[in-house]
């Protein structure tokens, strides 16, 4: 089973109540490969909701206590952050994930790339909350980006072939 982002599957979840459709993901979940999740919701948020970044660190540091999650208007808003992503990692165990696909650049699910902690639109290497959890967790965390080239690894290749 694959875990993905909610947005990427077409849910209007993310802060400013859009998706960020991508059709191949969208198909996996339609074909019941891969189950939608979005930890922000899951932490308690609704959608909208203020934009929020990574303020001193990325999201081993959340975790760690040295960082913050921080909203626009100045709210820290850590503990619904790690509650989400605790929730999303029940989630994955649950589900016996074998892969999971998180929305590169968000505080919680961004893989590569997360945004400064400024609010400037400017992004910075690093990773989210809900990622840097499922890895401590041993969980192969990617954005959507790698799809393709994972689903072109033998190791990955029957979780998007029919069964």
């Amino acid at each position: 089973m694959i875990v993905v982002s909610s947005c990427l599957a077409g849910l209007k979840v993310r802060y400013n109540a859009t998706d960020s459709l991508d059709t191949n993901i969208q198909q996996l979940v339609e074909a019941k490969k891969a189950v939608a999740v979005c930890p922000e919701l899951l932490g308690g948020f609704s959608t909208p909701r203020e934009p929020a970044e990574i303020v001193g660190g990325n999201g081993d540091d959340v975790l760690a206590g040295h960082a913050r999650v921080v909203e626009l208007s100045g709210k820290d808003v850590t503990e619904m952050y790690i509650k989400g992503a605790y929730q999303a990692l029940r989630m994955a165990q649950e589900l016996g994930a074998l892969l999971i696909v998180l929305k590169e650049s968000s505080p919680s699910c961004g893989s590569a790339m997360i945004y400064n902690g400024e609010f400037a639109n400017e992004k910075t290497a690093g990773y989210g909350v809900t990622t840097a959890l499922l890895r401590k967790e041993g969980y192969t965390v990617i954005s959507e980006h790698e799809l393709n080239a994972y689903a072109a690894q033998p190791e990955y290749a029957t979780l998007f072939t029919a069964r």
